[in-house]
């Protein structure tokens, strides 16, 4: 029986984009009886309301804060070229419409790239659907399961499933043996430390 590791993320996260580097190298080390599993965590809801002023630098100065922290570069154009809102529900049901197609990590990826590198708003339907034509997704498909009950309730399941965690902020991994939860903590750049951690547990709780 496989251990499970949850990443619980939402694609349009600054911080999980910080993260990205150190989340693959992390998968790529994992004891093998160790099963991953990614979860939307849903930061921010549908508007079609722009983001105020004032929390549009708030955001922009995080995103200096953790360029000097991590060295993650970020698009700062993004600010000037497009209309933020604060809404990123419609992102994670592209990573779950992009599951559907077996390419659930390349939609994540694609999503960070657009919005991080290319200045680009994936809270933009448009965009997301620019993104799966990009990745060779069932185009068709994609808009249909995009708007689909079926992915509104995968995306209720990964909210639950966040709070059945007790997670509150992204990213945040979290061990689970049988019932019980470890949160492992986030190590930016330090990827032997959260090995480390993983590791510890694993031999304490005889995995």
């Amino acid at each position: 029986m496989k251990n499970k590791l949850y990443y619980i993320h939402d694609p349009m996260c600054s911080w999980c984009y910080a993260f990205k580097k150190d989340y693959d190298k992390l998968k790529k080390r994992l004891p093998s009886n160790i099963e991953v599993i990614n979860i939307v965590g849903g930061l921010a809801k549908d508007t079609n309301e722009p983001m105020p002023k004032e929390m549009q630098e708030k955001i922009a100065s995080i995103w200096h804060e953790i360029e000097k922290m991590t060295g993650t570069k970020f698009n700062h154009k993004f600010w000037k070229e497009c209309s933020p809102r604060r809404s990123t529900y419609l992102a994670c049901k592209a990573v779950l419409s992009a599951k559907e197609q077996n390419k659930e990590n390349e939609m994540i990826d694609a999503i960070q790239r657009a919005y991080y590198q290319k200045a680009q708003n994936p809270s933009d339907e448009e965009i997301l659907v620019n993104i799966a034509n990009e990745l060779l997704l069932d185009k068709d498909k994609f808009i249909t399961d995009l708007k689909s009950e079926k992915i509104e309730k995968l995306f209720q399941d990964d909210l639950e499933k966040r709070r059945e965690l007790k997670v509150f902020s992204f990213p945040s991994l979290v061990l689970q043996y049988k019932k019980e939860l470890y949160p492992i903590n986030i190590k930016y750049n330090k990827v032997d430390e959260m090995l480390r951690q993983i590791e510890n547990l694993s031999s304490n709780i005889y995995f």
